[in-house]
């Protein structure tokens, strides 16, 4: 028997593969090389699911599984090449049903060194998904040269996904999504 997904996920879910083939209609029309996606780094990043506790290392709650799960659905299509997570449980388990569904390995990354990261990406060129917090989740879109949109909210806030995507000699394009389960409720007129 097949799953009926909430309208809200088909939506986030369509959207999000109507971003990518804009995304990768554009840089087929920008290539100059014989090899379009060799001139375009496509990055997907999002914080953890829900953790556990407050604990320094904590396990997600079975809603912070069922979110991970939910990503690597999301993202199901996007051909991802490259995982990196943070070296905390609650970002491996948030990585590792991607990982898992695109066969590669969950790369580890100093949450303290993010320019690394950034420099190490730009090199391999290639689409990626990069795990991360709060606090780091936002400041690699805008190291990327994205936008971030507004803070986490740290307490509640576990559905964003962005993508952004960097062109040789076309600039930097970015959108912030949402996935999964609502985490805060939206604002009522």
């Amino acid at each position: 028997m097949r799953r009926t997904q909430p309208v809200g996920l088909r939506l986030a879910h369509l959207t999000l593969v109507l971003v990518s083939a804009f995304i990768g209609c554009s840089a087929l029309q920008g290539a100059q090389s014989s090899d379009p996606d060799s001139e375009t780094l496509l990055v997907f990043l999002v914080r953890h699911g829900e953790k556990a506790d407050s604990s320094s290392d904590p396990e997600l709650t079975t809603a912070g599984h069922e979110r991970a799960e939910e990503l690597a659905r999301t993202l199901q299509d996007a051909r991802v090449e490259h995982v990196h997570s943070s070296d905390f449980l609650r970002t491996r388990s948030t990585a590792s049903p991607t990982a898992r569904d695109h066969e590669v390995s969950v790369e580890l990354y100093d949450p303290a060194d993010l320019p690394s990261l950034v420099e190490k990406i730009r090199a391999r060129g290639g689409r990626h998904l990069i795990v991360g917090h709060s606090g780091t989740t936002p400041r690699m879109v805008e190291l990327l040269g994205g936008d971030p949109s507004s803070e986490i909210d740290e307490a509640r806030e576990f559905d964003r996904l962005y993508v952004v995507t960097v062109q040789v000699g076309r600039g930097v394009q970015s959108v912030m999504l949402r996935y999964g389960q609502p985490s805060i409720e939206a604002p009522r007129d």
